[in-house]
């Protein structure tokens, strides 16, 4: 084998792995972007719910309109965040405020009574579960991600290609026990 066959085959062999690195950060950064959307779409059932979740609440003699007025404030916040970091903290918001509601409600016998209303909460309390699945695997992909534009020989085809790293999404999970705390029952 001569010296410019094997320089030829070293060069092809480089521009190979290069390649590979450049399409396995394609791959990640895609399959963040895909697992981001699958949280979006788990946002915006909730988000859906929460207008009937007002409704019913309303209907309820001697609501509170402050407790409401947060709830309704807090998710329009949280439809116009734009970043993961904005919407966890106004998902956060949005949760306390749920939390408020639902702890109002058991001042009032006739809302713990309403079926619509324990549908209501039944549904967001799954859905908060997806939310959380969703999350869980969007920062494992994200983790994945950002350690592979910090490996080396990766991060050099990240920094060439303009790879950015992406943000975590991350939810206050003692937030959300508190809210849908399923109720102490007494067997004594």
């Amino acid at each position: 084998m001569s010296t410019s066959t094997i320089i030829l085959l070293a060069i092809v062999a480089i521009v190979a792995y290069l390649i590979y690195v450049y399409n396995r950060l394609v791959a990640l950064q895609k399959s963040a972007e895909a697992a981001w959307s699958d949280i979006e779409v788990q946002l915006k059932r909730r988000y859906n719910l929460i207008p009937a979740l007002v409704e019913v609440v309303k209907g309820a003699k001697n609501y509170e309109a402050e407790t409401l007025e947060k709830v309704i404030q807090a998710r329009s916040a949280a439809m116009s965040a734009k970043t993961p970091a904005e919407e966890a903290k106004a998902n956060n918001m949005l949760t306390q405020a749920l939390g408020k509601l639902f702890a109002l409600a058991e001042s009032y016998p006739e809302l713990k009574a309403n079926q619509n209303f324990l549908e209501l909460q039944q549904q967001l309390s799954q859905i908060e579960d997806s939310i959380q699945n969703a999350r869980r695997y969007y920062n494992a992909v994200v983790r994945d991600y950002n350690a592979r534009l910090d490996s080396f020989p990766d991060l050099f085809i990240a920094r060439r290609y303009g790879f950015t790293p992406k943000e975590y999404f991350e939810l206050d999970e003692s937030i959300k026990e508190e809210v849908y705390k399923m109720p102490k029952i007494d067997l004594e």
